[in-house]
């Protein structure tokens, strides 16, 4: 799934939100609705102040409360709305959610190992990762297509649904996903539109995109 040749030089940046209790405990959030600690919040200030120095054209979120409040911090600095879509939600787990690592390594360790695997698999009876790229996906590539030239999508969402929804846009196949890396508490990643379509220009950085100064570009 590619972004269309009009508007060449548009830039997507997915940020993931800031800090929870739940990540500081190792647990399975998926679509549980937890909010920011303090120090989440405060991640999320520095990274608005960033991000704003990049004048985004458009801030779409999540609607979880993590995610909409990290959003709402580049909102107050930038004067934009934010668009709240269920479509970037996280992964919906079932009975994983709630768990520490720990604990869902020791209860469904078979599902972990082929989750691990690249496996298509419905952690505690929830989503395919494909189907998170397919719910969305066409959420950031509708709100992409509306961008002007030389435009910048600001995306705030979820750690997993970041990773599945650039695996998608870059045409991969599902099971090379997990080779895209964890995204850290309000740390993001960077896809800009080139002639062949989207290709990864950042990933899980906290400092802004610098220019490719080489052979590559």
């Amino acid at each position: 799934m590619n972004g269309s040749r009009s508007g060449r030089g548009r830039r997507i940046v997915l940020w993931r939100h800031g800090q929870t209790a739940w990540n500081l405990e190792r647990r399975f959030q998926g679509s549980t609705d937890i909010e920011l600690t303090e120090t989440g919040v405060a991640q999320a200030r520095r990274a608005a102040r960033l991000l704003a120095s990049l004048k985004p054209a458009a801030i779409v979120a999540s609607d979880l409360r993590r995610a909409a409040a990290t959003a709402a911090e580049l909102a107050a600095i930038t004067g934009l709305d934010v668009v709240h879509d269920q479509g970037l939600r996280e992964t919906y787990a079932g009975a994983w959610q709630g768990l520490t690592h720990e604990e869902i390594v020791e209860r469904y360790g078979e599902q972990y190992a082929a989750w691990k695997r690249g496996e298509p698999v419905r952690r505690g009876g929830g989503e395919l990762e494909t189907e998170v790229a397919d719910r969305a996906a066409p959420v950031v590539l509708g709100h992409a297509g509306k961008l002007p030239d030389e435009g910048t999508l600001v995306v705030v969402s979820h750690g997993g649904t970041i990773r599945t929804t650039i695996g998608r846009l870059l045409g991969l196949e599902a099971h090379h996903w997990e080779g895209l890396g964890g995204l850290t508490n309000c740390c993001w990643s960077v896809l800009g539109e080139g002639a062949r379509g989207w290709r990864l220009l950042e990933h899980n950085a906290g400092t802004l995109p610098e220019p490719v100064l080489g052979d590559d570009t």
